[in-house]
C-alpha cells in the first residue's frame, strides 16, 4: 500500500520516508490529513445545518458517505491498532474522537434544550450510543449506496430517540 501512496504522489517508497522523520511521522501527517478530508466533506455538512437535530443526522449521512472511500478505512484501521494506547498515533486518535464526540454532545445537549431530543441517559451516554449506531451500520453495510446513507440516518435517529426518518427504501 505505500508502494501506491508513494507512486500517486510521485515519489519512490524511500523518497516518501525521506519526508518525514519515522513511521509515526508518516501515519501522524496522515491521520491528519483524513482528518482535514472528513472535516472538508463532512463538517461543511454538519456546519450548514442550523437545527441541532438536522446536524446530527447530516453527520451520520455524512459519515457513512465519507466511509464508501479507502481513506475512511485507514482511519478505522488507525483507531483499532492505537485507541487506548500511550503512543503518539494513539493520543492523536483518542484526542479526534474525543472532539467528535464533543460537538456531539453539544449537539444533543442543544437539541433537548430545544425540545427537539426527547430526555433520556446522559448527554455523553447517549452521543456515544448515537455513534456507535451510525459507524457500526457503516461498518456492517460496507459502502452499499444509498442504502448504508439512508439506514446510518435512521440509525442515528433511532438512537436519538427520535420519530423514524425516510421512507421504506
Amino acid at each position: 500500500m505505500l508502494e501506491q501512496v508513494a507512486a500517486e504522489a510521485g515519489y519512490t517508497r524511500g523518497a516518501l520516508y525521506h519526508q518525514f522523520k519515522d513511521k509515526q511521522d508518516l501515519t501522524l501527517a496522515v491521520f491528519a490529513w483524513i482528518l482535514e478530508t472528513w472535516q472538508h466533506e463532512v463538517g461543511v455538512r454538519v456546519e450548514k445545518e442550523t437545527e441541532p437535530v438536522a446536524a446530527l443526522l447530516a453527520l451520520a449521512g455524512g459519515h457513512a458517505v465519507f466511509c464508501r472511500r479507502d481513506i475512511a478505512r485507514v482511519a478505522v484501521a488507525l483507531r483499532l491498532e492505537f485507541s487506548g494506547q500511550d503512543h503518539p498515533v494513539g493520543r492523536a486518535v483518542e484526542e479526534a474522537y474525543e472532539l467528535l464526540l464533543q460537538q456531539c454532545m453539544r449537539l444533543i445537549s442543544a437539541g433537548r434544550k430545544a425540545g427537539a431530543i426527547p430526555p433520556g441517559p446522559p448527554v455523553r451516554t447517549l452521543a456515544l450510543a448515537y455513534l456507535g449506531a451510525f459507524e457500526g451500520v457503516v461498518i456492517a453495510l460496507a459502502g452499499q449506496a444509498p442504502y448504508d446513507e439512508q439506514l446510518a440516518i435512521r440509525a442515528a435517529a433511532g438512537a436519538l430517540g427520535l420519530e423514524p426518518v425516510g421512507g421504506s427504501t
